[in-house]
């Protein structure tokens, strides 16, 4: 399968990537994309009869837990060191 790459597709490939290369480089990336698709095609030789199709290969979990309130209202301790409150909220310099 290596050989359906081109040197149009290797160009176009820099082009999306925004990479410049070589003549050499070109080559090298020829070279390397070849040795992938051949990979490719040698995993569809496999027998997968039986195998179960998954998305990941650990066991998807919940892994979420309850919200559950922990801290309670503790408004005024929160408060207590903030250098102005008013009506239970921290005042702020306004922000334009």
């Amino acid at each position: 399968m290596a050989n359906i790459i081109s040197d149009e597709t290797i160009e176009y490939v820099g082009i999306l990537a925004k990479l410049e290369l070589s003549d050499a480089e070109k080559e090298q990336a020829k070279a390397d994309m070849g040795r992938m698709l051949d990979y490719i095609d040698k995993l569809g030789e496999l027998d997968t009869d039986g195998v179960e199709p998954m998305s990941h290969v650990f066991s998807a979990e919940n892994v979420f837990r309850e919200d559950v309130v922990t801290n309670g209202d503790d408004r005024e301790r929160l408060l207590s060191n903030a250098p102005q409150e008013k009506d239970g909220m921290f005042v702020v310099p306004p922000t334009f």
